[in-house]
C-alpha cells in the first residue's frame, strides 16, 4: 500500500509546474494568434490591389463595398498592354534591364571596394572608409542636380547609361561588404596566396564562391531598390521609350483623369517580379544580413 502511494506521488505533476505549462500553452496560442493577425494585416494591401485590378472604376469608387467584383474583368490585362498612351510592356523591359545591370554593377563595384578596405593594407584605408561613411550623411537632394548636370553633359539622358551608371556605387552597400569581409576567414586567403594568387585571384576564386549567401542578400536588396526607383528615372527617362515601370504607373494619374483599374492592374503586375525575387532569395537575405556583423 505504501509503495502504491509513493508511486502515485512520484508520477503526479506538481501544481506549480502544471501552472507553468498551462501558461506556456496560452502564451504560445497568443503568439500564434498575434502572428496570424499581423500576417493578415500585411496581406490586406495585396488583396485590395488584386480586387481593384479586376474591377471597373465604378466598382472601385462605388459606395457599396463588395469583397470581390460581380464580374471579374480579366480584360483589364489586355487593356493595360494595349493602351497606346503608355508603353507598359516597354517600361517593364526597361525596369528589368536597369534592375539586373544596376544590381550586377553595384555588387561588383561595392564588393571590390569593401574587400579592398577590409583586406588590402594601405595607410589611408581608414580615411577612405570614413569618407565613404560621410557620403551616407549627405542627402540625396544635395547631389541630385549636380548628377543630372553631369549626366546631361555626357549625353546620357534617355539612355540606359544615364539610368544605371550614376547609381552603381552605394556607400551603405560598400559598408556592408567591408563588415562582412572583416569576418571572412583569413586562413582561406592565406592558403590562396601560398598557391600564388594575388588579391584579385583570392577575391575572385576564394572569397566570392564562399560568400554567395551574402551576395544573394545584397542582390535582393539592390534589385528591389533599383526596381522601385522613381525620381531619377523620371528625370532621366524623358521619352516614353525610356520609361521604367514606376514612371509608367504615375502616367495613369493626371490632372484630368484617373484610371483606377489600370493603376491597380499595373501595380499588381509590377510587384510580381519583386515577390518572386523575394520568395526565391528570402533565406539568403536573412543569412546575409546576419553575417554582416551588425548587431542591434
Amino acid at each position: 500500500m505504501t509503495t502504491v502511494i509513493e508511486s502515485d506521488k512520484a508520477g503526479a505533476v506538481p501544481p506549480k509546474k502544471r501552472g507553468r505549462e498551462g501558461r506556456g500553452v496560452l502564451g504560445s496560442t497568443g503568439l500564434y494568434l498575434a502572428t496570424g493577425l499581423c500576417a493578415l494585416l500585411f496581406l490586406v494591401p495585396f488583396y485590395l490591389i488584386i480586387r481593384n485590378a479586376l474591377s471597373t472604376d465604378a466598382e472601385i469608387t462605388g459606395e457599396e463595398w463588395q469583397f470581390f467584383p460581380t464580374h471579374i474583368r480579366w480584360g483589364n490585362i489586355t487593356e493595360l498592354f494595349d493602351d497606346p498612351t503608355v508603353p507598359f510592356a516597354r517600361s517593364l523591359w526597361n525596369s528589368a534591364v536597369v534592375g539586373v545591370l544596376h544590381t550586377a554593377g553595384t555588387l561588383l563595384v561595392c564588393s571590390l571596394a569593401g574587400y579592398g578596405l577590409a583586406r588590402i593594407p594601405y595607410k589611408h584605408a581608414d580615411k577612405i572608409f570614413y569618407a565613404v561613411l560621410v557620403t551616407l550623411m549627405v542627402p540625396a537632394a544635395v547631389t541630385f542636380v549636380p548628377s543630372f548636370v553631369l549626366v546631361s553633359s555626357l549625353g546620357w539622358v534617355d539612355s540606359y547609361r544615364g539610368l544605371i551608371i550614376p547609381g552603381l556605387f552605394s556607400g551603405f552597400t560598400c559598408f556592408l561588404f567591408r563588415q562582412y569581409f572583416l569576418g571572412f576567414p583569413k586562413e582561406l586567403e592565406e592558403a590562396a596566396r601560398m598557391d600564388g594568387l594575388g588579391y584579385w585571384g583570392a577575391y575572385w576564386r576564394i572569397v566570392v564562391p564562399n560568400s554567395l549567401n551574402f551576395f544573394a542578400a545584397m542582390a535582393t536588396i539592390t534589385f528591389i531598390s533599383g526596381w522601385n526607383a522613381f525620381l531619377w528615372p523620371l528625370v532621366i527617362g524623358q521619352g516614353e521609350d525610356s520609361w521604367t515601370v514606376q514612371v509608367a504607373l504615375s502616367s495613369y494619374m493626371t490632372n484630368q483623369t484617373v484610371n483606377f483599374h489600370l493603376i491597380f492592374m499595373a501595380t499588381a503586375i509590377s510587384i510580381l517580379p519583386l515577390v518572386l525575387v523575394f520568395l526565391f532569395l528570402q533565406r539568403w537575405l536573412v543569412q546575409g544580413v546576419a553575417q554582416t556583423g551588425i548587431k542591434g
